[in-house]
């Protein structure tokens, strides 16, 4: 008897070590053939002269003081504008994770259609509203333009929806009655949130702080347009030093700069989040949200709403604005013309482009990233299974110009010879929207109590079908999140797209940007209509998202 138990527990272990070699492989694959050979493709062009290592290069470039300025704006900057964006969208993910509301569904595809703007259109929608002639300077007679603050509320604009989808999706799934209990027993309210529900949102606002440093950490189109000659990033002076100056050298030494900060960084998140993970119960997430009750509440949602309509519609409603100043639609009729300038063909025809790619690498970064999710949460996952964890991460934080170009450089040979295919425009929009799908899954899928799982496996069942049958249903609406954010990012993503975009089949981003490169009035009026189109495209899919989601919760599909 002991003997077949034994075998038992055996064939059950090597069972789960092939199942989770099985879900990291591909994975780990994919980062190793599509992130990290491109980009060490590219810093070796860099760092090599004649075939000879130049790492003193390294110390020449770090001892010039312009190169030391970039690097403390950099960092600096990263961390008040993430510290500003958690202090505005925290109460945000509140409400719409616990307040019922008319409109909801739609204010919360509004709340996500900035953060699919590119960069670009983000700073020159805020030129328009704090530079000269712009909504303040004709109000007020104020300026911010050349200023760190357009750049920090720039940032805040960008990633709020990042901070109230990560940690609202969470949120909406605590049970409330656990806080409940605490100001039962005498607990104040700002008690019972800060010693019951803070803890508990943890790993939620520790995913969504990283994910918004790395993306102003790494900040380009912003800085570039609203800092003007004053403020750069490490991203503006890679991009400067690559495409203007040409110099590969100092670029790849930026490139390892940026590269080990945000390993570093990501290093300190992996180590606390892991301490700080528990088993949470969870419940659907349409039993939380309720009206708002008594003057408080109320107040909370003015505020936010105010917030949303300040700081995220005006924006969005100044690229409206402007794309409407020729009469008759002449801005938007001019794009069903190719002028044989610009593009190759008509550029209406990047909607579709885009929507086409768009699918194409939601598919991948949903498939890529719920595998290592799923493998990050195995109990018995080895060390390397959890150092991959940072690794993830780390796209979001290497250059985007460092990617397009080693996307270049590195595949153009069998047998991952893809210059010429359409697949390469997926798999680098991917590339970003794997982190947010596991960022997402994870605090979802960490809370799940392990002694579901194996209390199934006991029972004999498959580790797909613990899979299946009881981690499935409670991620479900995260892997939807997950999805929308991926979708979202990949209509938005420009910075590599750029570079390996072919001219006959422009995306959205691209578009617009190499309209706002060219001078005349026509070129600024066809990419605001762009622009308005793009955020019409991503309104509409993140209001079918929502459908789906709420349809989901309700079993209606």
């Amino acid at each position: 008897m002991d003997l077949t138990r034994t075998e038992v527990a055996v064939r059950r272990d090597r069972r789960g070590s092939a199942a989770r070699f099985g879900l990291i492989t591909l994975p780990v694959a994919f980062f190793a053939a599509f992130f990290a050979y491109p980009v060490a493709a590219i810093v070796a062009r860099g760092l090599k002269v004649d075939g000879a290592w130049r790492f003193g290069r390294i110390g020449e470039v770090l001892a010039q003081s312009d190169v030391r300025h970039v690097l403390w704006f950099t960092t600096w900057q990263a961390f008040v504008s993430t510290a500003l964006t958690l202090l505005i969208a925290l109460p945000g993910a509140y409400v719409f994770a616990r307040f019922d509301f008319r409109g909801k569904q739609v204010l919360r595809a509004v709340v996500t259609v900035p953060f699919v703007l590119p960069t670009v259109v983000v700073g020159t929608a805020f030129l328009a509203l704090v530079g000269r002639g712009g909504l303040l300077d004709e109000l007020w007679g104020v300026r911010l333009d050349t200023t760190v603050w357009a750049i920090l509320l720039a940032h805040v604009f960008f990633n709020y929806a990042v901070v109230v989808r990560t940690v609202g999706g969470l949120w909406a799934q605590l049970d409330p009655r656990q806080e409940e209990a605490a100001r039962m027993l005498g607990a104040s309210p700002w008690k019972a949130w800060r010693q019951v529900t803070l803890p508990a949102l943890g790993p939620a606002v520790a995913a969504a702080a990283l994910m918004v440093f790395l993306f102003t950490f790494t900040s380009f189109g912003v800085v570039q347009i609203l800092g003007g000659p004053t403020f750069s990033t490490l991203e503006v002076e890679i991009y400067r030093q690559t495409s203007e100056i040409f110099d590969l050298s100092t670029a790849a030494v930026l490139t390892l700069i940026q590269f080990v900060a945000v390993g570093a960084i990501l290093a300190l998140h992996a180590w606390t989040v892991r301490r700080r993970e528990t088993a949470l119960r969870l419940v659907d997430a349409s039993l939380t949200a309720r009206r708002p009750r008594g003057a408080g509440q109320w107040a909370l949602l003015g505020g936010v709403l105010g917030t949303v309509v300040v700081l995220l519609l005006l924006p969005l409603a100044v690229l409206v604005q402007r794309s409407l100043d020729a009469p008759g639609f002449g801005y938007y009729r001019a794009l069903t013309r190719a002028d044989g300038g610009i593009f190759l063909v008509a550029p209406i025809e990047a909607i579709g482009n885009s929507l086409e790619y768009a699918v194409a690498a939601t598919v991948i970064a949903v498939v890529i990233g719920g595998l290592a999710a799923v493998a990050l949460t195995r109990r018995d996952a080895g060390r390397f299974v959890r150092g991959f964890d940072a690794l993830l991460m780390l796209p979001l934080g290497v250059s985007a110009v460092t990617v397009g170009f080693g996307f270049l450089i590195a595949l153009d040979e069998p047998p991952l010879d893809l210059r010429s295919s359409w697949i390469l425009v997926p798999l680098a929009q991917a590339l970003v929207g794997v982190p947010f799908v596991v960022r997402t899954m994870l605090p979802v899928l960490r809370a799940v109590d392990a002694r579901l799982r194996e209390a199934a496996s006991v029972l004999g069942a498959s580790p797909w079908r613990v899979w299946r049958e009881v981690d499935l249903p409670m991620v479900r609406r995260a892997l939807l999140i997950a999805a929308g954010f991926a979708f979202a990012v990949s209509l938005g993503e420009f910075g590599a797209t750029v570079f390996i975009a072919r001219p006959d089949n422009p995306t959205l981003p691209v578009a617009v940007a190499r309209l706002l490169g060219r001078p005349g009035d026509l070129n600024y009026g066809q990419a605001m209509a762009l622009s308005t189109i793009l955020m019409v495209v991503c309104a509409v899919a993140l209001l079918v998202l929502e459908r789906l989601r709420t349809a989901d919760r309700t079993g209606e599909f």
